[in-house]
């Protein structure tokens, strides 16, 4: 006994000890609890912050509570921001953005709608809750000619139940949040995001402080990689979430509420095709490029120090910037040269030593020109203010077919489509003010645009250019070097079409389709008009497959997708959603009876016979209609609800068409 106490004694104290040695650590939220913040709370039920050593508090926020100012005063360690902490950064406040869960910001304005025509413009004067981080929204309003002195601003209460009472006109929310409520409650609505003005900025950034990096680096990179390993769990099991969120952190809100809010977050999200927490330094200038053109920012304010870098890698940069500068480099040598075997011919014990500095100049010449000659990417150098080359290396034959007498003759900006040949010459004014202010500061930029080519085709190219003084001519001079990166583009575009489309058939597949369906809702809605949703699935497919193998089968997938696509109308989508089920959205129908033509049109046509193979193959279908808003004003429910009618369908002998009906889910 006096034994078992013992080894029960030291089991105490190992279990002390082990809890001793986590961190611990506060997230301050932004909000309150939600599926918003779900990545945080995935990796405290999975136990990844214990696998990284942390203790960690979640904090929900109180309505007026900046996270900022929480972080700040160390009441907590991380937080969750906004865009704004650029402001932030700029006043003097040392945060560091580590991670950007939303790429693109949710942040919209929601109206009530009082008539058709409604704008963003008319909410001037009305009663407006704006919360404190929501600078973009602010950035949106001066954008469209509405300052805040224009409005009258309230407290905001996070509670959307103020703008169905009427408490509020209009209020900052969430487009994932929000019109949950106000869809339930059927308020007519207008939701106005900044994307439609070009402010698309991130949302929802993991930040914390300087001194706090600075003095737990260790603990910061683990906090990250723990966080966004909850938040790719999350993303992948979105129901268990929910249900976690809604038993253990806050019944405030319904179950569905969490689900809606998870779904309407994958767009923004976008998981499938973006590292979870990806941010581009690019991105973040633009941001601030946008700040800066509303009066909110300074132009040309440094980013150094405000991005958290977990892996930093080497930048080669200077390396290509180098090759550039090689050329003024060696004119300038070489007249050196010339001076010092001028004296140095009179220096009788000298003469061995110049011959060997000659010849190792020679030599560096000769392999300066066959790199610059013969290497893909192309080196330049322009003059900032004509905007006209004085030297572009001959590798520029290879990238667009021109040579390099051509390509001198002609602008900096020429065979740049216009959008891009804009953006760079501004770009190319703002770092030549910011050299011209700071010659030793960091001026190099980078932009991927797209040019033209001698054959007539266009190519993707990286641009990167940097400022320099001539050392000789005492000019300030642009050098450059312009890169292929069209295989790295079209990789990319293939990435994004194959997250969004099925690989067999070509046709969006149920992520795409149901974008789609969200934006025909909202237009919808706006426009008090109405839609149809048909679920549509193969009769006597599986013994196609069965009889002839799954090769005719993929065959005959495509013919069917051929047949339905020529039935449908330039604006409708068809979607193929599983093995042989079909899911079409026709948009802006007058009536059901619309709907229903174009689904019998379409029963008739894949009644006929396929010739696929050498087969004579026979088939029809099912299918199942709902109409908005008469079947349901939202995309589970229209789903459902046609799934229901395609199954009544199937029941009562296949081969037909059902427009659904309430009677039928009490037969279904």
């Amino acid at each position: 006994m006096r034994i078992a106490y013992v080894l029960l004694g030291l089991c105490g104290v190992l279990t002390a000890s082990s809890a001793l040695a986590l961190d611990q650590v506060t997230l301050q939220l932004k909000w309150t609890h939600g599926f918003q913040f779900a990545g945080y709370y995935a990796a405290q039920a999975q136990g990844y912050y214990r696998e990284a050593g942390l203790d960690v508090r979640v904090a929900e926020a109180q309505p007026g509570m900046d996270p900022v100012n929480a972080v700040v005063e160390s009441k907590a360690d991380f937080g969750v921001g906004t865009s704004s902490l650029l402001l932030q950064r700029e006043a003097g406040i040392p945060v560091v953005a580590l991670a950007a869960i939303f790429q693109h910001s949710p942040y919209v304005l929601i109206m009530r709608q009082d008539h058709a025509a409604q704008s963003i413009q008319d909410i001037t004067g009305k009663r407006v809750m704006l919360e404190p981080q929501a600078d973009e929204l602010v950035a949106y309003l001066e954008n469209e000619g509405v300052p805040l002195k224009r409005i009258t601003q309230l407290e905001h209460s996070h509670n959307p139940q103020d703008l169905i009472d009427g408490k509020a006109d209009a209020m900052s929310a969430y487009v994932t949040n929000e019109p949950y409520y106000l869809n339930i409650a059927h308020i007519p609505y207008q939701a106005y995001t900044p994307r439609s003005v070009g402010i698309d900025f991130y949302g929802d950034t993991l930040f914390t402080t300087e001194p706090y990096l600075s003095a737990h680096p260790k603990r910061v990179q683990a906090f990250r990689a723990a966080s966004l390993r909850g938040w790719r769990y999350a993303m992948a099991h979105q129901r268990e979430i929910s249900e976690l969120i809604f038993n253990q952190y806050s019944q405030q809100h319904p179950l569905d509420f969490y689900q809606f809010e998870a779904k309407q977050m994958m767009s923004l999200i976008q998981p499938d095709i973006i590292e979870m927490g990806y941010m581009n330094p690019g991105r973040w200038r633009h941001i601030a490029d946008t700040y800066a053109d509303l009066g909110m920012l300074p132009r040309g304010i440094s980013l150094d120090g405000f991005l958290y870098e977990p892996n930093p890698q080497r930048d080669l940069t200077w390396l290509y910037l180098t090759l550039a500068i090689a050329l003024a480099l060696i004119a300038v040598s070489t007249a050196i040269t010339g001076y010092i075997y001028a004296i140095n011919r009179k220096l009788k014990h000298s003469i061995t030593a110049l011959h060997r500095v000659q010849q190792e100049l020679a030599a560096s010449e000769k392999l300066y020109r066959f790199l610059v000659e013969t290497m893909r990417d192309v080196v330049w150098i322009a003059d900032p203010v004509s905007l006209r080359f004085r030297y572009i290396s001959p590798s520029i034959k290879l990238l667009r077919g021109y040579s390099a007498e051509e390509i001198i003759a002609k602008p900096i900006d020429d065979g740049l489509l216009p959008d891009y040949a804009l953006t760079l010459k501004q770009h190319i004014q703002q770092h030549l003010d910011a050299f011209l202010a700071d010659p030793h500061g960091d001026c190099a930029y980078r932009q991927e645009v797209q040019e033209s080519c001698k054959d007539g085709g266009t190519i993707w190219t990286e641009i990167i250019f940097k400022y320099y003084r001539n050392a000789e001519t005492q000019q300030v001079e642009l050098h450059g070097v312009t890169r292929d990166i069209t295989e790295r583009k079209q990789v990319e575009d293939r990435i994004k079409h194959m997250a969004l489309h099925d690989a067999l058939t070509g046709l969006p597949n149920r992520t795409l389709f149901s974008d789609r369906l969200q934006q025909a809702l909202a237009e919808a809605q706006r426009d008090q008009e109405q839609l149809a949703l048909i679920y549509l699935d193969l009769d006597k497919f599986k013994p196609v497959n069965d009889n002839f193998g799954h090769g005719v089968g993929d065959l005959l997938l495509k013919a069917v997708t051929a047949r339905i696509q020529n039935c449908l109308r330039q604006a409708d989508t068809v979607a193929r959603i599983g093995g042989d089920e079909f899911m079409l959205l026709l948009r802006t129908i007058p009536s059901e009876q619309t709907a229903l033509q174009i689904a019998e049109k379409i029963r008739d046509t894949l009644s006929q016979v396929f010739d696929i193979d050498g087969q004579h193959l026979a088939i029809s279908c099912s299918a199942g209609i709902a109409v908005y808003p008469e079947h349901g004003d939202n995309e589970t429910a229209l789903a459902q609800h046609a799934d229901i009618a395609m199954y009544y369908a199937k029941a009562i002998g296949r081969n037909n068409i059902q427009i659904f009906r309430m009677d039928m889910l009490e037969r279904c």
